[in-house]
């Protein structure tokens, strides 16, 4: 058994295709641009089987086609390894195209996870281990030690990084993080996501202080020239 927070249908943002997007519940990361502190509570959400996930999840097998499938998000799916196992084999058992969707700090052993997982979508919080720390709250080594596995195992990658106006959009961070993203070996995709204040009336709402409250939203036309100027190395190589 597990704790989830709800599960999306007919999803089109979360990986390729249209998907089922399980939200798992509870994170050890607390980033200050998190839009969804209702999901940091371990103990929040509902409890709920891999086998009652797996069978939601193929009763939208027609719609998936060739590239759909299910996507597992949170939250953080990986503070909840052995449920998120379990999901994984089921889904798979039943034929579903399987996506990750993490910060990639977790708990347990990560290859027997990767095993079952097609797709790995990593959120790269920042290369630098100050910085790391200063927008997650923890160390980066949880961070390294799921890159290592990830790459090891060689699994097909998209990468994003979430550019907060101030505070990751300076382009020396932006040229340290090109080196961090071609560190690794099989990319398929990588993406800059603007910072927005969506997620602030959640703050509110739960009592607690939104901390980038004076920072402003991501200008979309400096973040396509932050993108361009992040992607001139050619990906096709990198496949």
């Amino acid at each position: 058994m597990g704790r989830i927070s709800t599960i999306e249908t007919m999803g089109a943002l979360d990986g390729p295709g249209i998907r089922t997007i399980v939200f798992f519940q509870g994170c050890s990361l607390r980033c200050l641009y998190c839009h969804n502190p209702d999901m940091w509570d371990s103990s929040g959400g509902y409890e709920t089987s891999p086998e009652e996930v797996a069978k939601i999840v193929a009763r939208y097998k027609p719609y998936y086609g060739d590239k759909g499938g299910v996507t597992f998000s949170g939250g953080e799916p990986l503070i909840q390894p052995e449920f998120l196992l379990a999901c994984l084999k089921a889904c798979k058992a039943k034929g579903v195209h399987t996506t990750l969707d993490t910060a990639g700090y977790g708990f347990g052993d990560y290859d027997e996870i990767l095993d079952y997982t097609d797709l790995v979508i990593l959120d790269i919080k920042h290369e630098d281990p100050a910085a790391y720390q200063r927008i997650t709250g923890f160390s980066i080594d949880g961070y390294l030690a799921f890159k290592e596995a990830v790459s090891r195992k060689n699994k097909v990658l998209w990468l994003k990084h979430v550019v907060v106006p101030g505070l990751t959009n300076q382009p020396a961070h932006i040229k340290a993080l090109k080196a961090e993203i071609f560190s690794f070996g099989n990319i398929a995709k990588v993406e800059l996501l603007p910072y927005h204040t969506m997620g602030a009336h959640k703050y509110e709402k739960l009592g607690m202080t939104y901390k980038l409250a004076a920072y402003p939203e991501m200008d979309m036309t400096k973040l396509a020239e932050l993108q361009e100027s992040l992607l001139r190395c050619d990906l096709s190589d990198m496949k």
